[in-house]
């Protein structure tokens, strides 16, 4: 009676395992692209909640920017702004974002005022959520 593998048969395995590794990866592909979708589009709703508690919680209007590379609130203080908070963006996860260039503003009440609706849309692998603000300050995340 022998002990141990061969090489051969060492080779057969692992030549299977990878087959069936290439078969079952790429449906895992999908799903796991809408979950990275899902999960920034959930961090952008996120950002925008947290600018609207800071600018209640300091009683001061609070500046929102999302950018693909970072989200930054800041507090008006006087004539200065302040950096309240700063996250990563959707690109350090790999995700695109299309959105609108300009800052969304929150009165210390916690309402947003001026131009404070948008559509941010973040894509990647085929997988797309469309992140909506509405003017009263509802959010909203939408398969496309």
């Amino acid at each position: 009676m022998r002990q141990g593998i061969t090489l051969v048969e060492l080779l057969i395995t692992v030549t299977l395992v990878s087959l069936a590794g290439m078969i079952a990866l790429p449906r895992f592909a999908a799903p796991l692209a809408s979950l990275r979708v899902e999960q920034e589009a959930h961090r952008i709703a996120a950002a925008h909640t947290r600018a609207r508690m800071i600018a209640v919680s300091s009683s001061r209007v609070a500046l929102l920017r999302i950018a693909p590379d970072s989200m930054t609130i800041r507090t008006v203080s006087g004539g200065d702004t302040l950096l309240a908070w700063r996250g990563p963006g959707p690109a350090a996860a790999g995700v695109s974002l299309t959105a609108p260039n300009r800052t969304l503003l929150f009165a210390p009440t916690g309402i947003t005022y001026g131009v404070s609706n948008g559509t941010w849309t973040v894509a990647y692998r085929g997988a797309v959520r469309r992140v909506i603000m509405s003017r009263l300050g509802r959010i909203r995340i939408e398969r496309q």
